[in-house]
């Protein structure tokens, strides 16, 4: 997949911003996380944000760096579903290349009929070009099936923990992803922050969540780590270098800039380290 030219990329990637955002990104002097979201899709071309967005590679990178008990099993993969599912329900169908496709398959034919006709749709999308967002731009297209987590068919609470530099440092809760999906953000030490004030209990496994995600998240000034904890042990998602495109709304306004100040110190502190190692 070729990207267009950085003046094109700026205008389509401004007028995006501007859409969401109601106004133009400073992408020169950013200093929001969402407008330094921008800029690393306008610049960063890290070779391994590929193959750590890949949910297929990413599997076998958080297996090597916490242990496969971390690892929701991968049943299969390939690049077009069978006329019949290839193992027992309820299982999750996903793109390996994308975010937010994905289809539960809980029983019945009717399931696996609507995500083979997802599937193939996806399979036919180029995901990262309509964004610009390059990582997913150079993963594979393809295809896989989990085990669906969770209890009595319903969804576990997905855990997105930010990691600047190093340091994990808020956790991004989802709640009721199938019917009023919803987020509400907490720092690492559980207390609430913005204005959704919804009430959730916190994880047995908070600490060993934000240590997994400050382990594979070392060598970067910024990524989201996601998990979910469907019983005593947390179960590695997936890792987002893009979290929402840097375009859904943050709340307060205040932790955008927040969040913007530690990306910014986490790039400060990486430039001086490469410089001393120079």
């Amino acid at each position: 997949m070729m990207f267009e030219s950085e003046t094109a990329a700026r205008v389509r990637i401004g007028l995006t911003y501007l859409w969401r955002h109601g106004r133009v990104p400073k992408l020169t002097v950013p200093t929001l996380l969402t407008e330094l979201i921008q800029v690393r899709k306008l610049f960063d071309r890290d070779p391994r944000m590929p193959l750590l967005a890949d949910k297929v590679t990413a599997k076998a990178f958080a297996a090597s760096q916490l242990g496969r008990e971390w690892v929701v099993p991968l049943l299969w993969s390939g690049i077009e579903l069978p006329l019949q599912a290839p193992v027992d329900g309820p299982i999750v169908v996903k793109s390996r290349h994308g975010c937010n496709q994905n289809v539960f398959v809980r029983s019945g034919a009717a399931d696996w009929r609507r995500a083979r006709s997802s599937s193939a749709k996806w399979m036919r999308g180029h995901y990262g070009w309509w964004l610009d967002e390059w990582a997913y731009a150079h993963i594979p297209r393809g295809l896989l099936i989990e085990p669906m987590i969770g209890r009595d068919g319903e969804l576990p609470l997905d855990y997105k923990v930010f990691v600047f530099g190093g340091q994990a440092t808020h956790v991004q809760v989802h709640l009721d992803r199938e019917r009023r999906h919803r987020w509400v953000l907490y720092d690492r030490d559980w207390h609430a922050l913005g204005s959704d004030k919804s009430t959730v209990a916190r994880p047995t496994a908070l600490q060993a969540m934000l240590d997994a995600a400050e382990t594979l998240a070392a060598d970067f000034d910024f990524v989201r780590v996601d998990f979910y904890q469907p019983d005593e042990q947390p179960l590695f998602g997936e890792m987002s270098f893009y979290p929402g495109s840097g375009l859904c709304p943050i709340d307060p306004p205040a932790l955008n800039e927040g969040m913007g100040r530690l990306w910014l110190a986490a790039q400060a502190k990486g430039c001086i380290a490469r410089q001393l190692r120079a």
